[in-house]
């Protein structure tokens, strides 16, 4: 992701997330923190025929990562793009040498859920009344990854998601 892409995913964001969808400064925030040297953030977008359908998001933090965001237009649903996009993620994780990678789920966005699972998370807590409004609960989910394997997990035949982090 780059700083022009900041509007096409924002237009996104709103269309998936209306009522808890991120500014254009967090992703400026976020962008900021994912060059040079110092990088601590990956962030990336899919593309079909020139339009931004998919985008994706991690942070990194010592050996623990956290997947921000994951969003799919809903006509790519299905199609297999959240998959890529996790395992784009995941494979930065890697490259961040992160042991772990951490990541929030709508209790109630069962498709995120199927996907996380299929790419190896396990539930390990809630955080209770963490998507405003409507006080829906977070499911947390960990992936411990493999050090050896030369990617932290992985599986090409997965559903897309439209899932915050």
């Amino acid at each position: 992701m780059r700083w022009w892409d900041i509007d096409p995913v924002l237009a996104l964001e709103r269309e998936l997330f209306p009522e808890d969808a991120w500014s254009r400064g967090m992703f400026w925030s976020e962008l900021a923190h994912s060059r040079g040297p110092e990088a601590t953030r990956r962030y990336l977008v899919a593309e079909d025929g020139g339009r931004i359908v998919g985008y994706a998001g991690l942070v990194a933090s010592g050996d623990q990562a956290d997947v921000q965001t994951i969003a799919v237009a809903r006509d790519h649903w299905g199609t297999g793009l959240g998959g890529r996009l996790l395992a784009e993620l995941l494979r930065a994780a890697t490259a961040f040498e992160c042991a772990e990678v951490l990541l929030e789920c709508r209790v109630d966005n069962v498709r995120a859920r199927k996907l996380y699972e299929r790419f190896g998370f396990e539930p390990i807590g809630f955080r209770r009344g963490y998507y405003q409004p409507g006080n829906v609960d977070a499911l947390v989910m960990r992936l411990t990854t493999a050090p050896d394997s030369g990617s932290a997990a992985g599986a090409d035949s997965v559903q897309g998601t439209d899932n915050h982090g």
